[in-house]
């Protein structure tokens, strides 16, 4: 939330959702965005600190017996690079924040009690699933189900075999789309750590093309953003093999949270066909891989 004063004061206020992050979580959250930005790995927002010398407040609202935990964070200007036409250009950069960020988060010493989401198969598909069970997402009939039942078994058998190796699966934004990304005419900041946590590196690329997976210059901005990423550390084969597993994994998973927060604006918007594109999507990517 935008807050404002006459004098001309601004910070963004971010009211966390109810039971998301623990007090812990939202403390590191803050640790390696502060850390980002101190050892100059990209500029991230900076934040208050409340008179009782945490930045991270809470209150209650009727109706909800957990209290909700606050953020305030400086204001920062700029605007996110224009998402029509050809995007390549701002691929290419959030493939080098991207493989700065993940540099960083090889050799950063992490705080005590590291506590963070993990973005993994068993996160997405588990019986505790972040964001719900994709079968429960609208329109998930049976034909449709039917497909997605094989994705998901191919996604866990191709991701098994991949490994958690750390210089593959280790502390990653999760959220690294061009809308996180805010531009003025001295710098680029990253905004918006909410979701970071642990993951496969690459999985950054399959959140950045977050609901557009089925663009057809999909192609041409992951070549970008493989590019960008190369340019500050080396990409594998193997690890390039796994790109589209990932952007299945993160189609799955964004199809659940779809059904998990209908009853707001956004997905209720987003749901129609969505759940018959990721089936579609699904079945190319099995042939592409000879399932």
């Amino acid at each position: 939330y935008l807050v404002e004063a006459p004098c001309g004061y601004k910070s963004i206020l971010r009211i966390h959702r109810e039971n998301y992050h623990s007090h812990r979580a939202i403390e590191c959250e803050l640790a390696w965005l502060e850390a980002l930005d101190a050892e100059k790995i990209v500029t991230t927002p900076g934040y208050f600190i409340g008179k009782n010398g945490d930045p991270i407040q809470k209150g209650y609202v009727t109706g909800l017996d957990d209290p909700r935990y606050m953020v305030l964070f400086h204001f920062v200007e700029g605007n996110a690079p224009d998402e029509n036409g050809d995007m390549s250009d701002g691929y290419e950069e959030l493939g080098a924040i991207a493989a700065r960020c993940h540099e960083h988060s090889l050799q950063w010493t992490k705080p005590k009690n590291f506590e963070r989401l993990i973005w993994d198969a068993d996160t997405v598909f588990g019986p505790s699933a972040t964001w719900g069970n994709w079968r429960e997402a609208p329109e998930v009939n049976d034909s449709i189900r039917a497909i997605l039942e094989l994705v998901e078994v191919r996604i866990c058998e191709r991701l098994k075999a991949f490994g958690k190796a750390v210089d593959r699966f280790n502390l990653i934004h999760a959220d690294m789309r061009l809308a996180n990304l805010l531009v003025d005419e001295n710098e680029t900041r990253l905004i918006d750590f909410d979701d970071c946590g642990w993951g496969w590196f690459l999985y950054d690329f399959a959140a950045a093309i977050s609901f557009i997976e089925d663009d057809p210059r999909i192609p041409k901005l992951k070549a970008a953003w493989v590019r960008g990423y190369k340019s500050v550390r080396n990409l594998s084969e193997e690890d390039e093999a796994e790109i589209d597993t990932l952007i299945m994994l993160r189609r799955m998973a964004l199809l659940a949270w779809i059904g998990s927060h209908i009853e707001a604006p956004e997905p209720q918007e987003l749901a129609p066909g969505f759940a018959a594109k990721t089936a579609a999507l699904g079945q190319a990517w099995m042939a592409s891989i000879g399932t």
